[in-house]
């Protein structure tokens, strides 16, 4: 994956970039990810890259022109790129989007706004689609490229320690993850399960398939509208509904959604 962010504020993207997994894969070659601080395209002594709105209003406004030079200065050395404008206007990022991202071809830029927002222009004339990472509005578009490159970077083979981490991620064939135990077997008369300590893996396999399902079916069960079920996924299911209690949370679930 090669990728450029654009910021105003390198210094919130570097130190995340610099540990965990995302450092792991950079050293490994994996993940080509530099950092662009935008002010070093703004004119002037002080790189003012913000201005007042037109027609007044609250708050400042990060000019065209800086973006447009780093879009120009790293075009010059790589024509196909793929440009992404964080925006709480934009579609949402999804779990399929992030192994879409992971299998771009193209560099990736991800162009963070900050203050009110960023000039029109911007996105009338540089950015190829605008992505929100959920209906709400932060600062600055730096936390949501973070997320949309942590969700994408993992899924890129060789990244993560072990392959199969990814694969039973929550969200992957449209449902929530199962539940995960260590060490030590019993804690403050929390027992672990005794099938993940009993060393069949198929009947380890078959509790956390039905775990997933059951998981899903209470905290998210508008995911299995799209999920690939077979009729064992089924039986499970109509199982878990039918001995939820009459106010238990399924039930409670399925009402709001009704």
């Amino acid at each position: 994956m090669r990728c450029d962010i654009l910021t105003l504020f390198p210094e919130m993207v570097s130190a995340v970039l610099d540990a965990s997994i995302m450092k792991r894969g950079r050293a490994k070659g994996l993940l080509e990810i530099r950092v662009v601080n935008l002010r070093d395209y703004a004119e002037g002594r002080h790189k003012v890259a913000d201005d007042y709105p037109y027609g007044g209003g609250a708050g400042m406004v990060l000019k065209p022109e800086p973006v447009f030079r780093a879009l120009d200065a790293i075009r010059a050395g790589d024509d196909e790129m793929r440009v992404l404008l964080m925006s709480p206007q934009g579609r949402h990022f999804t779990q399929a989007m992030a192994h879409e991202l992971a299998q771009e071809n193209r560099r990736l830029v991800l162009l963070c706004g900050h203050y009110e927002g960023i000039d029109e222009r911007v996105r009338l004339g540089i950015a190829h689609e605008e992505i929100s990472i959920g209906d709400f509005v932060l600062t600055g578009g730096e936390l949501p490229a973070l997320v949309m490159l942590d969700a994408a970077a993992r899924l890129i083979p060789g990244v993560l320690g072990d392959a199969q981490s990814a694969q039973a991620d929550s969200f992957v064939g449209s449902l929530l993850d199962y539940p995960h135990y260590t060490r030590p077997p019993e804690f403050r008369g929390m027992e672990v399960p005794e099938v993940l300590l009993s060393g069949n893996h198929q009947a380890i396999e078959g509790w956390r398939r039905a775990e997933a399902l059951r998981n899903t079916l209470a905290k998210r069960p508008d995911l299995l509208e799209r999920a690939s079920l077979t009729p064992e996924d089924q039986r499970i299911l109509d199982e878990s509904r039918a001995a939820a209690r009459p106010d238990g949370r399924v039930e409670r679930r399925e009402e709001m959604q009704s």
